[in-house]
């Protein structure tokens, strides 16, 4: 499979203007824990906004524990316990041509699933990334390597999807979270 755009930190591309027939898009996202720390449990996420870039409600938080949101119209493929392997480590599924009207932007990220309790950091993780590609085709449009050390953070929002003149397009972020995915959403109440 060919690869896609490698971008590096806040840069935006299109998504749909350049590929009109993009109507379903995974969300793959992966890692790797150095020194074996093999009880760190990373946990994609994803947040589905509105115009003025908040929740519309708490029912707009995707996580391995609730994995389906908007009617089904973004979904997470499930928890990945210890990140082992190659490739995408969890995915999250957009139907972007039947996403509703008010969904403006995406928010995508991951987090260590109780990391204060078990007193883990994101400095610990390696090879972090983000990827798109269409669902369909399998072919991949982008994709974003996190290349900083992620020091005492606990998660990191990896990117947004945003509507922009009718278009989705996609920015690589990098920026560091702390706490659970409700401290994290909370930022978008």
């Amino acid at each position: 499979m060919e690869q896609g755009l490698m971008l590096v930190k806040d840069e935006k591309v299109d998504l749909t203007k350049g590929n009109p027939g993009l109507k379903n898009v995974n969300v793959g996202m992966g890692w790797d824990v150095s020194g074996g720390a093999s009880s760190y449990d990373l946990d994609a996420f994803a947040f589905a906004l509105t115009a003025n870039f908040k929740l519309a409600s708490n029912n707009d938080v995707l996580f391995f524990g609730n994995k389906s949101i908007l009617g089904g119209k973004i979904k997470h493929s499930g928890d990945n316990l210890t990140g082992a392997g190659d490739g995408d480590d969890e995915t999250i599924n957009i139907k972007l041509s039947e996403l509703p009207d008010n969904v403006e932007a995406i928010i995508l990220g991951v987090n260590i699933y109780q990391a204060e309790q078990k007193r883990q950091r994101f400095g610990m993780v390696k090879n972090a990334f983000i990827r798109l590609y269409d669902a369909d085709s399998k072919q991949e449009l982008m994709r974003y390597d996190l290349s900083e050390d992620g020091g005492s953070a606990t998660g990191f929002v990896l990117g947004k999807m945003y509507k922009h003149n009718g278009e989705w397009k996609f920015q690589s972020e990098s920026f560091p979270s702390n706490g659970d995915i409700n401290q994290i959403a909370a930022q978008y109440r």
